[in-house]
């Protein structure tokens, strides 16, 4: 039996800049669990999802904080992803926590 291949991806970007969502549209899942995050609706604490594709790759996703308040939720999660989704909202372009993400990304070396 050959070995499922697995990849986990990490999202990036500035707060309310749809990371949750682009997850959820994905995966059916909604990475916000916390009681807190629904009544605020954003992302405190790591969130979690996956999906299988059609050839068996298993694909897990790190929903990271955008809030520069939960900078650390932020690195705690990337420390263990294949790559990341930079995800930037259309009506707002690149904000502050936009350019922080990509900067830690980029120094911890993660792909894009």
């Amino acid at each position: 039996m050959t070995p499922t291949r697995q990849i986990v991806v990490g999202t990036a970007g500035h707060i309310d800049h749809g990371k949750s969502r682009l997850v959820l549209a994905l995966t059916g899942i909604d990475p916000d669990r916390l009681k807190e995050e629904k009544e605020r609706g954003i992302t405190i604490d790591l969130g979690f999802a996956s999906l299988v594709l059609d050839d068996g790759t298993r694909v897990g996703f790190v929903d990271v904080p955008g809030h520069e308040r939960f900078v650390k939720n932020m690195l705690a999660g990337v420390g263990g992803i294949d790559l990341v989704l930079l995800v930037i909202a259309a009506d707002e372009s690149i904000k502050p926590q936009t350019r922080e993400h990509f900067e830690i990304c980029r120094l911890l070396q993660i792909p894009r």
